[in-house]
C-alpha cells in the first residue's frame, strides 16, 4: 500500500456556516501553513456575524466514522479538537483518540461564541476535564473558558499565570492561556505553561471585535506542530500568524465583528 508523502491535520469541531470560525477557519489556518486539512464534523451551526440561531449535534456512530476514514487513509500528524456540544460528544472523540493515538492533540475548550452563547452544555465540563485534557499536547483556552475550568476569576497577568499552572496540573502536557479578553489598553499577553516553565508572547491590542481567533490560533498551533516545530515556536509563531490575520481582516457580514484573513501571511509557503 503506498504511504502518504503529504502530512495531514485533522479538525474534530464544529461548522460555522458563515464561515469565520469552527472547521471553516481551521481548514484555512491549516491551508495557509501548507498542512492537508481534514475535517469530522461534531456539530453543525446556523451561524453568522451577529449570531448563532440553532445548534445540531449528528448521530456518534457518524462522527466516529468520520473519524475512523480519516485515520484510515491520511498520515494525520495532529489533531485539533473545538467545539464539541455534550459529554456523549466528548466521551465519543476520547474513545477514537484512545484508539488511534495521534502524535499530537491540541484541545481548543470551546464553550462560549463572541455572541455570548453558550455552546458547551454544562454536564460536558466533568467529561472535557477528565478525558480530554490528559490527552492533550497542549490545550489553548481564552480567560472565560478558562475561569469555567477551573470555577474562578482571573483579573490580572499574575492570575492568568497561577490559572495556566493550575490548567497544566488537571492534566494536559502545556496550556496556552489566551489574554485577549484581559481589560486594559495595553498589549495582549499570551501565556504558554509547559514542563521547561513560562513562555509570555506579547502583541499590540488591536481595535475591533474578531470572530474566530480562537479556532485560528489552535489550528496554527496543530498546523506548526505537523510541520514539525518545537510546541514553545509553534505556539510562538502561532500567535504572530493570528496577529497578522486579525490586522488584515475585514467585515464580510452585516455585523460589526471581524473576520480574519488567514492568507494575508502564507507561513508554510
Amino acid at each position: 500500500m503506498q504511504t502518504p508523502s503529504v502530512i495531514s491535520a485533522l479538525t474534530i469541531a464544529g461548522s460555522d456556516s458563515g464561515g469565520g470560525a469552527g472547521i471553516q477557519a481551521d481548514l484555512k489556518a491549516f491551508a495557509a501553513h501548507g498542512v492537508h486539512g481534514l475535517s469530522a464534523l461534531a456539530a453543525l451551526t446556523a451561524q453568522h456575524t451577529r449570531g448563532v440561531t440553532a445548534v445540531h449535534v449528528p448521530p456518534l456512530e457518524f462522527l466516529q466514522a468520520q473519524i475512523d476514514a480519516c485515520f484510515d487513509d491520511f498520515d494525520i500528524r495532529v489533531v485539533k479538537l473545538g467545539m464539541l456540544a455534550n459529554a456523549a460528544v466528548i466521551e465519543a472523540v476520547a474513545d477514537a483518540l484512545e484508539r488511534h493515538r495521534p502524535p499530537h492533540l491540541v484541545v481548543d475548550p470551546v464553550m462560549v461564541a463572541t455572541s455570548g452563547a453558550r455552546l458547551l452544555e454544562e454536564d460536558a465540563l466533568h467529561a472535557l476535564r477528565t478525558r480530554l485534557l490528559p490527552l492533550a499536547t497542549v490545550i489553548t483556552p481564552n480567560l472565560p473558558e478558562a475561569e469555567l475550568l477551573l470555577g474562578r476569576r482571573i483579573a490580572d497577568l499574575d492570575a492568568m499565570a497561577g490559572a495556566a499552572t493550575a490548567l497544566r496540573a488537571l492534566g494536559a502536557a502545556a496550556v496556552l492561556l489566551k489574554g485577549g479578553h484581559l481589560p486594559g489598553s495595553g498589549d495582549v499577553v499570551d501565556i504558554l505553561v509547559d514542563a521547561q516553565g513560562e513562555q509570555r508572547t506579547a502583541h499590540p491590542r488591536l481595535q475591533g471585535e474578531a470572530h474566530g481567533t480562537g479556532c485560528t490560533l489552535a489550528s496554527a498551533v496543530a498546523a506548526n506542530l505537523a510541520r514539525g516545530l518545537p510546541l514553545r515556536e509553534a505556539c510562538r509563531q502561532a500567535t504572530d500568524y493570528v496577529h497578522a490575520a486579525l490586522r488584515a481582516g475585514s467585515r464580510p457580514g452585516r455585523g460589526d465583528v471581524l473576520v480574519l484573513d488567514h492568507f494575508a501571511v502564507l507561513p508554510g509557503r
